[in-house]
């Protein structure tokens, strides 16, 4: 839990809405800056070294392959296809800078997702709807529409979603 008396202003480098609640629920106040990057140019073949390089990133993997924010419907529905009865490796990062100090501290972590069978009508809805779209690997656990297929997550939750709590609080009391 967030101290009470902070001494110390956190920005947040990311515009996604998962992660901002994560940070809230946390108890921290905090300010958005995020940069306009474009992710697809910063390149690594290993998932963990792509997370961190990007600091804020989210990479879900199938079956080893790196899958970012599907680029097309088609992609997005393809993707989550793939997950129907399957399983899916979130592996998310996390960079936190204490600029007073000038200390950086940065990790991984790494979550599993089994899925029951979606249904095709879920899937269509899930790409009609379009935020799936936004969104590493077109995988958002905590939607309405996927959750009910969640069979099983190794690991947290707010991991896959993109900012695993005690993670960062640990970076948090490191950096500062």
């Amino acid at each position: 839990m967030a101290p009470k008396n902070l001494t110390f202003k956190i920005i947040l480098g990311s515009s996604s809405m998962a992660r901002r609640k994560i940070l809230a629920d946390m108890g921290y106040e905090f300010a958005l800056m995020t940069a306009d990057i474009d992710e697809k140019s910063i390149r690594k073949d290993n998932a963990e070294e792509l997370v961190v390089a990007l600091a804020e990133a989210k990479v879900a993997l199938y079956q080893g392959i790196i899958r970012e924010k599907p680029s097309s419907k088609e992609e997005a529905r393809h993707f989550i296809k793939c997950y129907s009865g399957g399983q899916a490796t979130v592996v998310g990062s996390v960079v936190v800078t204490n600029l007073t100090k000038g200390i950086r501290k940065g990790a991984w972590e790494r979550s599993e997702v089994y899925f029951h069978d979606i249904p095709d009508e879920v899937i269509d809805s899930l790409i009609e709807e379009g935020i799936i779209l936004n969104v590493a690997g077109g995988l958002m656990l905590e939607h309405p529409l996927t959750l009910p297929f969640v069979d099983t997550v190794i690991g947290t939750a707010d991991s896959v979603m993109g900012l695993p709590r005690s993670l960062t609080e640990k970076l948090i009391q490191e950096a500062l």
